[in-house]
C-alpha cells in the first residue's frame, strides 16, 4: 500500500482525534467538576454546528461563526445549568443524567423544526481550501487548521487551569467543594462557568467539524458515543487522558477505515474494552 496514502489516513485520524479531544474535554470538565454525566453534550455539539453555520450565513464570514457560536452556545449552557441542572445537585447521579438525556431529544427535535431534517453543507472558507505539501504528502489545509486550533485551545485551557486563580479554584472545587464553601468561595458561580465552558468546547467542536461533514440533526449522536469512549479510555475527569485518548481513538478509527472499513464503527468500543480490562479506571483515571 502506498506510504503517502497511509500518512494521509493517519493525519485524517489526527484531525478526527482533534475534534474528539475538544468535545471530550468539555465532557470531562463538566463531569470532573460537577459530577454531572451530560448526555446532552452531543446535541449541544450539533447545536453549535448549526449556530456557527447560522452566524456565518448572516455575516458572510466563517470566522465570525467560529468565534461567536461557541460563546453563544456556552451562555446557553450556563442557562441550562442554572435553570435545569442546579436544582438536582445533591440528588442521585441518575437525575441529571436522565434530564440531560431528555434535553438532548428536545434539542434535536427543535433543530429539526427550525432547520429541517436534511443535512446542510457548511462551506469551507476559501482561505482554507485546497491542500499543502508537507514533504511527505499533500494534506488538506482545513484539517491542518483544525489540529492547530485544537492545539491552541488545549494550551490555553491548560494555562487557565494551572496558572490562574480561577483554575486553582476549579481544581480545588473538584476535589472538595464543601471546603471551598467554608473558605467563602461561591462554588455555584464556579459550577455555572465550568458548565458553560464545557458546553462552549462542545459547540466549538461542532463548528470545526461542520466543513468536514454536512451539518444535520443527528450529527451529535455518534460524536456523543465517541466522546464518552474517549472519556472512559482516558479516565473520567482526566484532561490529559481526554487529550491522549481522543487522538488515539481518532487514529485507530481512521486506520481501521483504511484496512477494514466494516470494522471502523466498532473498533473504538473494542479498544475501550481492552483498556478497561487492563486499567478499569482508564489510562489516567484514579480508582475511587
Amino acid at each position: 500500500m502506498d506510504t503517502e496514502l497511509i500518512l494521509m489516513q493517519l493525519f485524517s485520524g489526527v484531525a478526527l482525534g482533534a475534534i474528539l479531544v475538544i468535545t471530550a474535554l468539555g465532557l470531562s470538565i463538566i463531569f470532573g467538576m460537577l459530577g454531572v454525566v451530560n448526555f446532552a453534550h452531543g446535541a449541544l455539539f450539533m447545536v453549535g454546528a448549526y449556530a456557527g453555520l447560522w452566524v456565518a450565513s448572516l455575516t458572510g464570514s466563517f470566522w465570525w461563526g467560529l468565534l461567536v457560536a461557541p460563546i453563544m452556545i456556552g451562555v446557553f449552557g450556563m442557562a441550562i445549568e442554572y435553570v435545569l441542572i442546579r436544582p438536582l445537585y445533591g440528588r442521585s447521579i441518575d437525575d441529571p443524567l436522565l434530564l440531560t438525556f431528555g434535553l438532548s431529544y428536545v434539542l434535536v427535535e427543535g433543530v429539526r423544526i427550525v432547520f429541517g431534517s436534511d443535512g446542510i453543507p457548511f462551506p469551507t472558507p476559501s482561505s482554507l481550501t485546497g491542500v499543502v505539501d508537507l514533504g511527505v504528502g499533500f494534506f488538506p489545509i482545513y484539517r491542518i487548521f483544525v489540529v492547530g486550533v485544537v492545539f491552541l485551545v488545549v494550551v490555553l485551557l491548560w494555562l487557565g487551569l494551572e496558572k490562574t486563580k480561577f483554575g486553582l479554584i476549579v481544581r480545588a472545587g473538584a476535589r472538595d467543594p464543601a471546603m471551598m464553601k467554608v473558605l467563602g468561595v461561591d462554588i455555584s458561580k464556579v459550577w455555572l462557568l465550568v458548565f458553560g465552558l464545557g458546553v462552549g468546547l462542545a459547540s466549538l467542536g461542532g463548528v470545526l467539524s461542520g466543513p468536514m461533514r454536512s451539518v444535520n440533526p443527528e450529527m451529535g449522536a455518534l460524536v456523543l458515543a465517541e466522546a464518552f469512549v474517549v472519556t472512559v479510555i482516558g479516565g473520567l475527569g482526566s484532561l490529559v487522558g481526554s487529550i491522549i485518548a481522543g487522538l488515539l481513538v481518532g487514529v485507530v478509527i481512521s486506520m481501521t477505515a483504511l484496512f477494514a472499513p466494516e470494522m471502523a464503527t466498532i473498533v473504538m468500543f473494542a479498544l475501550m474494552a481492552i483498556v478497561l480490562m487492563i486499567r478499569p479506571q482508564g489510562l489516567f483515571g484514579k480508582l475511587a
